[in-house]
């Protein structure tokens, strides 16, 4: 003899087994499916290469000697403009720390004494050169 449990269950197995009997009789299920078998043998071939893809992805993902290089070579790229950075940002402290103490006006012969300082014309220099520059790019944009 069957169980109630057995019967329920055929039972909705029969009622599923309706219900997508149901589903592909409908012409728009019919033209997706007659879409998917004509395009099988492209998507097996997406499907291969996906796979190859995600094993290729896997297996660097998974490489730690790969990894340790990768981050060596990055921590190589990044420590000199690091290092540059830090040079600026301490000029840029003592700077502000030499003004702050600073408190002799500058007058017109001490600005023109200045100006033949080396370091100040490249700075003069690099302003020019980027002042005209944007004055292209305005220029361009019209």
């Amino acid at each position: 003899m069957s169980t109630p449990e057995a019967v329920q269950t055929a039972e909705l197995s029969a009622s599923k087994q309706l219900d997508i009997l149901d589903q592909l009789i409908k012409p728009e299920v019919q033209e997706s499916l007659t879409v998917l078998v004509e395009n099988l043998p492209k998507l097996a071939e997406m499907v291969t290469m996906m796979t190859k893809a995600y094993d290729f992805a896997q297996s660097i993902a998974t490489d730690q000697v790969l990894i340790n290089d990768m981050m060596g070579g990055f921590g190589e790229m990044v420590t000199p403009v690091v290092d540059k950075a830090k040079g600026i940002a301490a000029a840029a402290i003592e700077a502000n720390d030499r003004a702050q103490v600073e408190t002799a006006s500058i007058g017109l012969f001490g600005m023109l004494k200045m100006l033949k300082d080396p370091q100040v014309q490249k700075t003069l220099r690099f302003a020019q050169a980027f002042l005209n520059a944007m004055a292209e790019r305005d220029r361009n944009k019209l």
